[in-house]
């Protein structure tokens, strides 16, 4: 007997080859190093948001006057705020605000969009009084109309969630029903049309996977457009309530001290910032990876 027939045979999995969607994910990160850094960015600051309980010095909300408007210094390492309380503190706990609010927008509105624009892009008696709604909600700004929406409520982050959410869906809508309108002419959905299939099963088996990519990389402008406007809702008042330390309300205490305590504005600014520009890096990659046409280009 040769020793051909007495070799083991292969192990599974070992000569299974990268999926092509993991691997113009590698190649993509490999061509743009930010996205790379975006995503390493938004990790620790997910990590810290998770961690704020052991990575806080103290309790946000404490107070102690007797330390108030104190700089940065070994004890506070952000300083502290007109009542003494600790900003570092305070700055840690305001990264689970931004992150939830961007995150769940990013997920509510990406989903909403995604079963509105399915629908409208190929039922066509629907699309022109659901797109009239949405270009009615589109004309008024973003922020404006979150504004609108939260003076009809009381400050808490479920009504921020639902604001941003109204706001920020209609830019999803279009983009979906421009995605299918384009993909029902395809010969595979007439095809499929032409063999008796259903609708549910059309728009699940053949328009759905083709919309995945571009809709994921919107998701993640949605998030970081989010985590802006519940900064701007929370620093004029409109936005979570000043008992719950975020980003933007930490500014908005700041405002008057900026020529003495530059330090109140500072701080969460860059970290609003910081988070923001990973998360828009990270959809910068993942459209470079997900988008055949760039891929051949590179």
């Amino acid at each position: 007997m040769s020793s051909a027939t007495l070799a083991p045979p292969p192990i599974a999995g070992k000569s299974r080859s990268m999926s092509p969607t993991w691997k113009r994910f590698r190649d993509a990160f490999r061509r743009h190093p930010t996205a790379l850094i975006g995503g390493a960015i938004l990790v620790a600051m997910v990590v810290i948001a998770l961690a704020a309980p052991w990575v806080g010095t103290v309790d946000p909300l404490a107070v102690f006057p007797s330390k108030r408007l104190h700089p940065p210094s070994a004890e506070s390492w952000l300083g502290t705020d007109m009542l003494g309380r600790d900003v570092y503190s305070r700055v840690v706990y305001g990264a689970r605000v931004s992150l939830i609010v961007g995150l769940a927008v990013a997920a509510l509105s990406t989903l909403l969009g995604l079963a509105i624009g399915l629908v409208t892009g190929y039922v066509r008696r629907l699309d022109a009084v659901v797109m009239r709604i949405m270009d009615g909600l589109m004309s008024i700004p973003s922020v404006l109309l979150a504004i609108a929406l939260m003076a009809l409520t009381k400050a808490s982050i479920g009504n921020v969630i639902v604001a941003i959410t109204l706001a920020e869906m209609p830019r999803v809508v279009r983009l979906v029903r421009s995605l299918v309108l384009s993909l029902r002419e395809q010969p595979y959905v007439e095809a499929a049309i032409a063999a008796g299939t259903t609708l549910p099963r059309i728009l699940v088996r053949h328009i759905l996977p083709n919309i995945v990519a571009p809709l994921l990389v919107q998701g993640t402008y949605v998030c970081g457009s989010a985590m802006i406007t519940e900064a701007i809702l929370s620093f004029i008042g409109a936005g979570t309530p000043p008992n719950i330390p975020s980003w933007g309300n930490i500014m908005a205490e700041g405002r008057s001290l900026v020529q003495i305590a530059g330090y109140l504005i500072i701080f969460p600014g860059i970290c609003l910032s910081l988070t923001v520009l990973a998360v828009n890096l990270l959809g910068d990659g993942m459209r470079d990876a997900l988008d055949p046409r760039l891929a051949r280009r590179m």
